[in-house]
């Protein structure tokens, strides 16, 4: 009974902060002023009051630009995290667009949609590119799907093809990070429990974020790695095998307990 009540309430508090950033944010989105910065705010606001979050950042976001981040990827948890952390843009699958509340919430997000069809690669690559022209950091999650959270998936190198121009005449700036769930109710996070957070397979929407209201409180990693570049790796399938590597070694060391990066008080939440 305490659980529903709970879950209740903290889904009654998630409608409540989206209605109340609504204005604020769609005003700063029409003066151009802000957005990111209360974009950022809110979703801290929803890991911490309402998924009960607790985020570790070790590293920094890289100031470089054009800026492109890879990451490993979870489920729809994940953007809640790294919105928390991050002031950029993701780019989403073209079906998140139709998916209930997420959708929407992604559609204000300024969210970059593409079909991952071969086919659609040339133009999705020229949206992305438009994007990236404007100065706005994109979060890309080259595995193409999500995983239960306890490994990482082969990366698909097409969307990849972006870093291999330049953007105004300066080539994309490359910068591999890696998301990790790892302890939950204060106790290290096993692999039978990780998949409680993830949304992974043929799982349903609803089911699984009312399953995981009814969770308690969590802690993610959130791992920025060294920028990279194509020129680093000579083609866009070495450089999409590198941010693999890198990531699922990062992820690696974070579900045993042994990063190598500093933590960062500011970002950390």
């Amino acid at each position: 009974m305490i659980a529903i009540l709970s879950a209740t309430f903290r889904l009654l508090l998630f409608v409540l902060l989206t209605l109340v950033f609504l204005l604020p944010y769609c005003g700063a989105m029409l003066f151009g002023i802000g957005y990111r910065q209360t974009g950022r705010l809110y979703w801290r606001l929803v890991a911490r009051l309402v998924l009960k979050a607790t985020i570790v950042v070790r590293g920094a976001p890289s100031t470089l630009r054009p800026l492109l981040m890879v990451s490993n990827h979870a489920g729809y948890v994940d953007i809640v995290i790294l919105g928390s952390v991050i002031e950029g843009c993701f780019v989403a699958k073209a079906e998140v667009r139709s998916w209930p509340g997420i959708g929407f919430l992604a559609r204000l997000a300024r969210t970059v949609f593409v079909d991952r069809r071969p086919s659609s690669t040339g133009r999705e690559s020229s949206v992305i590119s438009t994007r990236l022209a404007e100065g706005e950091p994109l979060i890309l999650f080259p595995e193409g799907t999500s995983s239960d959270g306890n490994r990482v998936l082969p990366f698909k190198s097409a969307l990849f093809t972006v870093a291999q121009g330049e953007i105004n005449g300066t080539p994309v700036s490359v910068q591999p990070l890696s998301i990790t769930y790892t302890r939950s109710g204060g106790l290290p996070m096993g692999i039978t429990a990780r998949p409680f957070y993830a949304w992974y397979g043929d799982m349903d929407l609803v089911t699984h974020l009312w399953a995981l209201m009814c969770l308690g409180a969590f802690q993610v990693e959130v791992d920025f790695l060294p920028v990279t570049a194509l020129a680093d790796h000579g083609d866009r399938k070495a450089l999409a095998r590198f941010c693999e590597n890198t990531i699922r070694r990062s992820h690696s060391l974070a579900i045993t307990g042994r990063c190598e990066t500093e933590v960062n008080p500011t970002l950390s939440l």
